[in-house]
C-alpha cells in the first residue's frame, strides 16, 4: 500500500529550490523536414532531468541547478550557452578534457523530428561515450551539495541517466542517499527508452537497476510502458495503440506500484492518446495518501511533443513546492505539459500566467 505520509518539504534556508542530475544533449531539429533529408537544423539543449530544472526556473521562477558533465569543445560550449539562456545554475557542471576526435569523451547529440499528422515523431540518438556517462561515485560531493552550506528543497533524476553506463546508477544512488540524509524529497521519472537499454541487457537490466533506485524515491513518475518495462508491473486492458485508456486500469497499476514500493508517497502518470502526431488527448492521474486524483483528458494540438512529460513533472513539482493541494499540482503539470508541446524544442517556453490561464479553462483568443 502506498505510504499515507505526506511529502514533507525541507525546512530552513536552501541554495536551490530544485536540483537535477542528468545528461544534457544538443538536439538537432529539422523543423518541418526529416532528419534523413534535411539540409539544415535548429539546435536546442535538452535532457529528461535537465528539462525539469529549466521549466521550474523559466516558467515558475524557482532557483534550480543541474549536475551534469560536458566534453570541453565547441559543441559542449554551445550546450553551455543554451543552458545559460535557460537560467539554470551551472556551478555543478563538470568539464571533461576533449581528446580532439571523441575517442575517449564526447557530447551527446539527439536528432529528433517532430512528426505531423499520421507521421509520428522520431528520434535518433548519438550519445555513446559521453562525458556524463563517465561520471562515477565521488564525481560530486553530495554531502556538501545537500548539506547545510548549500542544500536543495527538491532533488530530481531519472531512468535516462541511470541507463547511460554501469556507473551512472551508482551516482544516482549516491546522490539519493545524501538527499535522504538531509531530508530532501526525491522525484524519479522512469522514462524508459528502449534504445538505451537494448544493447546492455534490455528490460531485465532496466528492471534490475530501477527497482533498486525506486526504493529511495518519494515521487515516482511514469506511464504505462515505463511501469511495465522498468518495474515489471503491467497494466491490464490496454490496447497496443493505447486508443482507449481505462481509468480503472490506470488506478490499479498506480496502486500496484505503491504496494510494491511502500516508500513512495506519490505516484503520477500522464494520460495520452495520440490520434495523430499533432492531435492528442492529454490528461493525468496521481495517487497520493491513498486518494486518486484525475485530470480528465482534453484534446490538444501539438507542434513538438518532446519534453511534454518533463514539463508535466516540473508543473507537478512546482505545485508541491508552492504548498498547493495535490489536485492543483496535477492540474498545473497537465497545463504546463500541454503548453510546452505548442513550441519547438525540448524545453518549456510557457509563463506561469499562461499555465494558470489554461488551468482555468481560458480560451486561445488573442491576448493584447
Amino acid at each position: 500500500m502506498l505510504g499515507m505520509e505526506p511529502i514533507v518539504l525541507k525546512e530552513g534556508p536552501a541554495r536551490w529550490d530544485e536540483l537535477s542530475l542528468g545528461e544534457v544533449m544538443l538536439r538537432l531539429d529539422p523543423g518541418e523536414g526529416r532528419v534523413a533529408t534535411t539540409r539544415r537544423f535548429d539546435v536546442w539543449e535538452g535532457g529528461g532531468e535537465y528539462n525539469v530544472a529549466r521549466g521550474l526556473r523559466r516558467c515558475f521562477g524557482l532557483r534550480t541547478a543541474v549536475a551534469t558533465a560536458l566534453a570541453d569543445n565547441p559543441v559542449g560550449r554551445l550546450v553551455e550557452d543554451l543552458m545559460l539562456q535557460g537560467g539554470v545554475d551551472l556551478s555543478l557542471l563538470r568539464w571533461a578534457p576533449y581528446d580532439g576526435v571523441g575517442r575517449a569523451v564526447r557530447n551527446g547529440l539527439n536528432f529528433t523530428e517532430r512528426g505531423f499528422g499520421v507521421r509520428a515523431a522520431a528520434g535518433c540518438s548519438d550519445r555513446g561515450h559521453t562525458a556524463i556517462a563517465q561520471a562515477t561515485p565521488g564525481t560530486w560531493d553530495w554531502e556538501e551539495i545537500f548539506g547545510p552550506a548549500n542544500g536543495a528543497r527538491w532533488f530530481h533524476t531519472g531512468g535516462i541517466f541511470a541507463a547511460l553506463s554501469e556507473t551512472t546508477p551508482l551516482v544516482a544512488a549516491e546522490a539519493m542517499d545524501a538527499a535522504r540524509r538531509h531530508r530532501t524529497p526525491i522525484s524519479f521519472d522512469l522514462n524508459y527508452r528502449d534504445s538505451l537499454w537494448k544493447s546492455i541487457g534490455g528490460k531485465a537490466k532496466a528492471q534490475a537497476v530501477n527497482r533498486e533506485l525506486v526504493r529511495k524515491v518519494d515521487l515516482l513518475l511514469g506511464n504505462e510502458e515505463d511501469f511495465s518495462a522498468m518495474l515489471g508491473i503491467s497494466m491490464p486492458d490496454v490496447t497496443e495503440d493505447f486508443a482507449e485508456l481505462p481509468l480503472l486500469s490506470y488506478e490499479q497499476v498506480l496502486r500496484d506500484v505503491g504496494t510494491a514500493y511502500p516508500n513512495l508517497k506519490l505516484v503520477a502518470t500522464t494520460l495520452r492518446t495520440a490520434y495523430t502526431a499533432t492531435r492528442n488527448a492529454w490528461g493525468a492521474m496521481a495517487l497520493y495518501q491513498d486518494e486518486v486524483v484525475v485530470v480528465p483528458q482534453r484534446e490538444i494540438e501539438i507542434l513538438d511533443r518532446v519534453g511534454g512529460g518533463d514539463s508535466f513533472a516540473s508543473g507537478l513539482i512546482y505545485g508541491i513546492l508552492a504548498g498547493k493541494p495535490v489536485e492543483w499540482a496535477v492540474q498545473c503539470g497537465v497545463a504546463h505539459g500541454a503548453l510546452a508541446m505548442t513550441t519547438p524544442g525540448d524545453t518549456s517556453m510557457a509563463t506561469l500566467a499562461e499555465v494558470e490561464r489554461v488551468m482555468k479553462g481560458g480560451s486561445a483568443r488573442i491576448a493584447r
